[in-house]
């Protein structure tokens, strides 16, 4: 497959004003200027449109919380244990939730989902395909991520539980005496590795899924609405040295300098939406702006279904009023949102060998619920 003739917004390198995408099989075999000579059999022209990679939601809960279903599709928070690192998402996801489908509809090609805040430790995240029937065929990467909360949310499910947390303090510990388990953990295994007359530890499954982030082969996501809380992530990721990412990052305007200094990245979102709770009361639509203006990696998330998922062009059209260059948009819901999921050696970009999931644009992707002409994900024609 062939699309020819359109301006590239391939989100890594400049823009190219006439070019074509050359897909072979599942993924992108070459982008590059000019016209196509060759004599591929399936050729799209995209004259006179916008060609971009598949876009991506940073943060959500599609296929943990389905729409339309109360207590029978909610599956996203386990309320009865404050740490839970062994929850894995994939094992909860229902790929039949109607949000893929709307996914779909308007070009968001990968979804990051997984547990939602109701717990310190709350478990592992997956980035996967929107397009497919069984979950495990969809999977970009799984888990891509840990999820940890601060703030609000774990304050309120354990309130009058008469049990851990209740503080920020308790929150803050929950984490740090798990993740020090983990660190002890895993010298222990090492030990019985290097010395045959040591026997390993016993069996420990939190401190098992807990060991990639340790060594941050995975990302360690840290939902925070608050400064003192995105303060107390950073701290977190700093003690333990994790490769760590900030979610929501409400108040992250306040505290840009330290973010950027510590290198860490923010997924800023929803951006659609009122201040509901005390957490939100300083929630501004510039706060991505003045994030990337500090030199912060900034990419956007729906939180769906806090908001629906198909609003993610939306919300990056009204991340541009509030001050993002519209010539770095795109890589707010493409590039950034892929590393900021530990998943761009796969998607978030038009590039030699990553999946071809590519987008084509008759009109300004940045907009109102601007759905795409044409769609192909892996390679294949979707629409």
């Amino acid at each position: 497959m062939v699309i020819t003739g359109g301006r590239i917004e391939p989100c890594v390198g400049p823009v190219i004003e006439k070019g074509y995408v050359e897909i072979e099989g599942k993924v992108i075999r070459r982008v590059a200027a000019g016209e196509y000579t060759g004599d591929d059999p399936q050729v799209i022209d995209a004259s006179g449109c916008l060609i971009t990679p598949g876009f991506i939601d940073a943060h959500c809960h599609v296929g943990m919380w389905e729409e339309g279903l109360a207590f029978e599709g909610d599956d996203g928070n386990e309320e009865t244990d404050p740490c839970t690192p062994h929850l894995r998402s994939l094992d909860a996801i229902n790929p039949m939730d109607r949000a893929f489908r709307d996914a779909l509809e308007y070009g968001i090609t990968t979804v990051v989902t997984g547990p939602g805040s109701a717990n310190p430790v709350a478990g592992q995240i997956t980035a996967m395909k929107t397009a497919g029937t069984v979950v495990d065929e969809m999977v970009v990467r799984a888990p891509c991520a840990m999820k940890f909360a601060l703030g609000e949310n774990p304050k309120n499910v354990y309130n009058g539980k008469a049990q851990q947390p209740v503080t920020r303090m308790a929150i803050a510990s929950i984490i740090r005496e798990q993740l020090q388990k983990a660190v002890r953990y895993s010298e222990d295994l090492k030990r019985s590795q290097e010395d045959e007359d040591t026997d390993p530890p016993e069996l420990d499954v939190r401190c098992e899924a807990l060991l990639p982030v340790l060594r941050r082969e995975i990302k360690a996501h840290f939902h925070a609405h608050r400064a003192d809380d995105i303060c107390t992530a950073l701290r977190l990721i700093r003690e333990f040295g994790l490769d760590g990412v900030i979610i929501h990052g409400t108040e992250g305007r306040f505290v840009a300098d330290a973010l950027a200094r510590a290198e860490v990245p923010v997924v800023c979102g929803p951006l659609i939406g009122t201040r509901t709770k005390p957490e939100l009361r300083n929630m501004e639509r510039d706060n991505p702006a003045r994030l990337q203006e500090a030199g912060v990696a900034v990419s956007l998330n729906t939180d769906a279904p806090e908001i629906p998922v198909e609003m993610l062009g939306t919300s990056l059209a009204m991340a541009v009023q509030a001050g993002i260059p519209r010539e770095e948009a795109l890589k707010l819901i493409t590039i950034r949102a892929a590393e900021a999921a530990g998943i761009a050696d796969r998607v978030g970009s038009l590039e030699t060998g990553k999946d071809a999931d590519v987008l084509i644009f008759d009109q300004d992707p940045v907009g109102l619920l601007v759905r795409p002409r044409n769609m192909i994900i892996s390679g294949k024609l979707i629409k």
